[in-house]
């Protein structure tokens, strides 16, 4: 077999590449759009008959061996063997893992482009997904980290020390729709002083295998952490999860899907004595006041399209100030008219292909029937943006729905898509304090709760939207919605997004606990319980 020239990675358990029988093979995004017969068919062949010819195909991009039930309960056995020894690290030498990563994400940022691009990320989206990386590991961020995990303080006789103390062994379950950049979170967790198990989707190994493996693995090496300390397997989603809710080593599951699932994973997890950190669904909201600039704000709003939506954190519904209801509708349909298809590498680029789009057209029907107005698009699109009725790609489409009232009658406005398909609702008239007071109310009550946007000019109204909105991780006003920033959480959130025990999610602390300390010199028990 011709391997020779791609990507190849066995199990990595306790410092180790460990062999197994079992390949799975991931095939070009980009030989999907040119030749969709021939990549279909290298990929079959390939799952049939592993050890085929087929894999010196120009279209093969790597492959990854699969964990058996065995290898991932090693995995586990190896992060609980290395935890301890690496917990008693002084948190200062661990803090130095978050600086070096970002140092050697920013040598190999084109190393990391093309891994995300060879699973479908368009070139600009894939440079984003690094921009978030770069500032969750910022010096800034790591500051406000380490500042988190330990603070002391002098308190007469005594030294009072506020920590925070690892969860133990943690194991991580990216989604399928951006698997490395939320594998790269899990540095986060071993930072805080856990041992990690990564588990690469089946379907989607081999970015987070090349993260896990050759970036991030030799660097644990470099700061002197025991193997085991990081650990990174190829297997079934269910498989795995099941063996983690059921072995007494895994501490806490960090989970990253759908919200209905999500949940019902909390329960199993609360069940068995393991913390869930969930990161699920987004419904996110965009508020257009009347004063707003309505080219930036048109400029924000676009970025639900980006991705074609499949992405968790971009706007999924706006409420439009009626005011300003016309103009911004009109610039946002000329914006996204202007998002187009294409390959990957096409620096212009920002729509992926979207291979189950059936409930796009059940979605968009539902809420024309209901009396919504189609601004733009709605129809498949080949990849050179060609109107087809078999196209991969689906037009950036713009809903205009009248009233508040009605809105959550809309599966468009009450739930998220996951397409490039975004309703903008328009109030009924009223006075503005009225106004202001329905939309701070319907951002509220939505039952998701990951990032909400303000785009306003008025002082009064931005202050009170930031007293008075509580729902979700990440509130934003007047910026890009999917933009990120140091000290601010870059994910979480509330509601149908994080669970029972929703919030902003900084890896770092959810994957730790709470600990006070007293250090006293020359002190009085008796006085100290009985003195005044």
């Amino acid at each position: 077999m011709h391997t020779s020239e791609i990507r190849s990675y066995q199990l990595y358990i306790g410092g180790e590449d460990v062999e197994s029988d079992q390949w799975v093979y991931t095939v070009s995004s980009r030989s999907l759009l040119e030749d969709v017969f021939t990549s279909v068919s290298l990929k079959r062949e390939l799952e049939r008959h592993p050890e085929s010819e087929a894999a010196g195909h120009p279209y093969v991009a790597g492959r990854c061996a699969v964990a058996s039930d065995s290898d991932i309960d090693r995995a586990t056995t190896a992060a609980a063997a290395a935890a301890p020894a690496w917990a008693a690290v002084p948190l200062d030498e661990r803090m130095r893992l978050g600086t070096l990563f970002r140092e050697e994400l920013l040598r190999r940022q084109d190393e990391f482009t093309e891994m995300l691009m060879v699973e479908g990320h368009p070139v600009k989206l894939a440079r984003w997904e690094l921009s978030c990386l770069l500032q969750v590991y910022s010096e800034e961020s790591l500051g406000w980290y380490r500042q988190q995990m330990h603070t002391e303080f002098q308190h007469g006789p005594r030294r009072l020390i506020v920590r925070r103390q690892p969860d133990g062994v943690v194991a991580f379950n990216p989604p399928q729709n951006a698997p490395a950049p939320s594998a790269a979170l899990a540095v986060l967790a071993v930072m805080a002083g856990n041992a990690v198990v990564v588990r690469a989707p089946r379907s989607i190994a081999l970015s987070t295998m090349w993260l896990i493996r050759d970036v991030v693995a030799p660097l644990l090496e470099k700061v002197g952490a025991p193997p085991g300390v990081l650990n990174a397997i190829c297997a079934n989603p269910r498989q795995t999860l099941d063996r983690w809710l059921e072995d007494p080593l895994i501490d806490d599951i960090f989970y990253i899907g759908g919200s209905q699932e999500g949940l019902r994973f909390q329960e199993q997890c609360v069940a068995r004595g393991k913390k869930p950190i969930l990161e699920l669904a987004g419904n996110d909201g965009i508020v257009v006041w009347r004063d707003a600039d309505p080219v930036r704000a048109g400029e924000a709003i676009a970025e639900a399209f980006y991705g074609s939506g499949q992405i968790c954190m971009v706007p999924n519904y706006v409420l439009a100030h009626p005011a300003i209801a016309d103009r911004l509708i009109e610039e946002v349909s000329k914006r996204a008219a202007a998002i187009r298809p294409g390959y990957p590498e096409d620096p212009e680029v920002l729509l992926s292909p979207v291979r189950r789009s059936e409930r796009f057209f059940t979605l968009l029907q539902q809420a024309l029937d209901r009396g919504a107005e189609l601004v733009t698009g709605g129809s498949r699109a080949e990849v050179d943006g060609t109107p087809s009725d078999t196209g991969v790609f689906l037009q950036p489409t713009v809903l205009r729905v009248e009233g508040l009232t009605e809105a959550r009658k809309y599966d468009v406005v009450r739930d998220e898509t996951f397409f490039p398909l975004l309703p903008v609702v328009v109030p009924e008239a009223g006075t503005d304090d009225e106004l202001l007071e329905r939309m701070i109310d319907f951002v509220n009550s939505n039952e998701y709760g990951l990032r909400n946007s303000l785009w306003a000019d008025s002082p009064e109204v931005i202050d009170t939207v930031v007293r008075r909105i509580g729902n979700g991780g990440l509130l934003k006003i007047n910026d890009s919605h999917i933009g990120f920033l140091p000290y601010l959480p870059s994910h979480g959130g509330t509601g149908l997004t994080g669970g029972a025990f929703g919030e902003a999610n900084y890896p770092m602390l959810k994957t730790s606990h709470l600990q006070g300390v007293s250090i006293a010199r020359d002190v009085s028990p008796h006085e100290a319980v009985f003195g005044s």
